[in-house]
């Protein structure tokens, strides 16, 4: 899918106000339809559930928007946009939105989340600065993951200023579009044309972090299905990759990892940490119909992570491919050992 250009992506904006204003016009129809919806429906209040995480999302959409409206014309209409103070501020913003999502998901879709070693994980310091520069390498899985670990770098026990690798479609999306856009971002097309060099967009994201910085990377390059894992193996196998290919079998749970991104990172911050996030609960969720199933979800969402200091990351192309190969067979292997249980 091509996305349009920013001046035709920017009035969905004004259709977001107008969809706002008609829901909260049509609540006294809306509501006691769900209810009644509800008696008949499977699951606890499923479209009632649904109705009001459609609103308040709708919301934050429309709240989020005029933020960022407002710290446009007080950037000086733009001028300014780009400094530390600014992009600072909209980070700020982004973590007040996300947390508001966390916690409407948590309590309307009864989702919670546990990390393994007791809540452990190495990026709490509680201090900002005081630890190195980060690449967090995650697998992808389930809906909402990415705001999950978004959400997670940036609380208030990490601080962390998250730079994301994201498809390019997640900017129809009105408030993702305006927001990441401030923010360092690389947008990774779903089919790169001609003169279009992912891996040298990640790597320049990764160039000059600092202490403060995360970028997040979804090296499978989308959420695991059976059948893309089929697909993924069968293109390692026509492109030569037998190594690889037989490697990726023998991985049940998880997407090949795909090392190009990952490798351009890792030359553009090699003084950085590397963090390997696994997590299970959310993956069985692989398609509308299932999420429908399922709601409310009710799921525990297992997180583990995994540091390897800079020093400890291999430098030679062909190793470093292997390294990250043994580090997805290490999630494999978690996320079995839980989902077999």
């Amino acid at each position: 899918m091509r996305v349009p250009p920013w001046w035709v992506r920017r009035p969905l904006s004004l259709l977001l106000v107008a969809g706002l204003v008609l829901a909260v016009t049509a609540l006294p129809l809306l509501v006691p339809a769900a209810a009644v919806l509800s008696l008949v429906v499977p699951g606890r209040w499923r479209p009632l559930r649904l109705l009001a995480f459609f609103l308040l999302y709708l919301s934050l959409e429309v709240v989020g928007l005029a933020a960022a409206l407002l710290l446009w014309v007080a950037s000086g209409f733009g001028w300014r946009l780009r400094t530390r103070a600014f992009v600072d501020a909209h980070y700020r913003l982004l973590r007040v939105l996300l947390a508001v999502v966390d916690k409407a998901a948590r309590a309307i879709f009864r989702v919670d989340v546990e990390t393994d070693d007791e809540g452990w994980s190495p990026l709490d310091d509680g201090i900002p600065g005081s630890t190195n520069a980060m690449i967090v390498l995650s697998r992808h899985a389930g809906p909402g993951d990415s705001f999950l670990l978004v959400r997670t770098l940036m609380n208030r026990d990490h601080l962390r200023r998250p730079r994301i690798v994201l498809r390019d479609t997640l900017q129809l999306d009105p408030l993702v579009d305006v927001l990441l856009h401030r923010l360092p971002v690389a947008w990774v097309p779903s089919r790169p044309g001609p003169g279009q060099d992912v891996a040298a967009a990640i790597g320049r994201l990764a160039a000059g972090m600092g202490e403060e910085d995360a970028l997040l990377i979804f090296p499978e390059g989308g959420n695991f299905t059976t059948a893309r894992r089929t697909r993924a193996i069968a293109a390692l196998r026509s492109l030569g990759h037998r190594t690889q290919a037989e490697r990726a079998e023998a991985m049940a749970y998880v997407l090949p990892p795909r090392p190009g991104g990952v490798q351009a990172a890792l030359a553009g911050a090699p003084y950085a940490d590397v963090v390997f996030v696994a997590h299970t609960g959310l993956e069985h969720l692989d398609s509308p119909a299932a999420v429908w199933r399922e709601l409310p979800m009710d799921q525990l969402l297992h997180l583990r992570w995994d540091v390897v200091a800079a020093g400890d990351v291999p430098r030679e192309s062909e190793a470093q491919i292997s390294w990250l190969y043994e580090q997805w067979a290490t999630i494999d292997a978690w996320i079995g050992a839980r989902t077999d249980h």
